[in-house]
């Protein structure tokens, strides 16, 4: 009881910072900020998928392409309203992610980490394929622009609802049956889960998630989507950040979504010996660090200071 009083409280009071903290910063930090929500839902769907159920996917940059392309391609070729073209990525990239997830079946490890790699690196040559409607190397420009303040706005209501539907899933059954395939497929099994449902469920979830990140970072690049801007840095970007977050809990997902939404911004600044490759050279030694001295990610950390806190 005393828990859930205090994680309903720490909700509160991010919630309650969230919703002043426009209202404080410079349109150019209010950007930023917007980003690190961008970056959250994409962390949240992929700590779904390897937190809660043990799948590797080193592959979420390209279902972010597909959220991202279906934004552009909608607004520019039939000025359908923002809001929906992000549900139309949910729903696209749900179905993506399912049958992405059925040859996953039969693989686990660093083989099925090594299946989303390959899509990772092969999803953002399609519009060079199909150029005439993707645009090519020259992308898709969508036919609305948004200011940063509403960008702000909708990626911080898109992560607390679906937050909320995460929390809501992961305690009831499905997170139950997500757990029990993580901790041993053998055990879930024998207990009765049916693998292949859950299993793929949870990819069409998380892809969902990233679907939706998709189609508000076209909108962070003002408009434009292209291949470049979904590459495999991309990918390892929002691994990197439930990394740091902390697979298997939704407590950390902010920090994580900050370190990777903010980091690079902090590090293209920091003096270095050569400077075009300093962004690269202080992101790896700050990733190198936080997981020296956080294992577990920041929700480690948090479990440690409640048990002691307990003590």
């Amino acid at each position: 009881m005393r828990g859930n009083l205090f994680a309903l409280v720490s909700l509160a009071v991010v919630a309650a910072v969230l919703c002043f903290l426009p209202f404080t910063l410079s349109d150019y930090n209010v950007g930023l900020a917007a980003q690190v929500g961008i970056f959250f839902i994409a962390v949240l769907g992929l700590d779904i998928l390897t937190g809660y159920t043990g799948q590797i996917s080193i592959g979420h940059g390209a279902f972010m392409m597909i959220g991202g392309y279906t934004t552009a391609v909608m607004s520019r070729d039939h000025h359908t309203n923002l809001i929906v073209t992000m549900l139309m990525a949910f729903a696209i990239c749900f179905v993506v992610g399912v049958l992405v997830g059925l040859p996953a079946l039969r693989l686990s490890g660093a083989y099925l980490a090594l299946v989303t790699f390959a899509l990772a690196v092969s999803l953002p040559n399609l519009p060079l394929k199909w150029s005439t409607f993707l645009g090519g190397r020259d992308g898709v420009q969508t036919s609305q622009t948004v200011s940063h303040t509403w960008l702000y706005a909708v990626a911080w209501a898109a992560s607390a609802i679906l937050f909320v539907l995460s929390w809501l899933l992961l305690r009831g059954r499905v997170g139950r049956a997500f757990r029990a395939v993580r901790d041993s497929e053998i055990a879930a099994v024998a207990s009765g889960v049916e693998l292949p449902v859950y299993k793929t469920l949870a990819f069409g979830i998380s892809a969902a998630y990233a679907g939706v990140a998709g189609s508000l970072f076209v909108l962070a690049v003002n408009g434009f989507a292209s291949p470049d801007e979904f590459g495999v840095i991309l990918s390892l970007q929002i691994l990197i950040g439930a990394a740091v977050a902390g697979l298997g809990s939704l407590w950390g997902l902010l920090v994580g979504a900050a370190f990777v939404g903010l980091l690079p911004n902090v590090s293209s600044s920091v003096p270095v010996i050569g400077s075009d490759h300093g962004l690269d050279v202080v992101f790896g030694a700050s990733v190198i660090l936080v997981m020296l001295l956080l294992p577990e990610g920041f929700a480690g950390l948090l479990a440690r200071l409640r048990r002691l806190a307990g003590t």
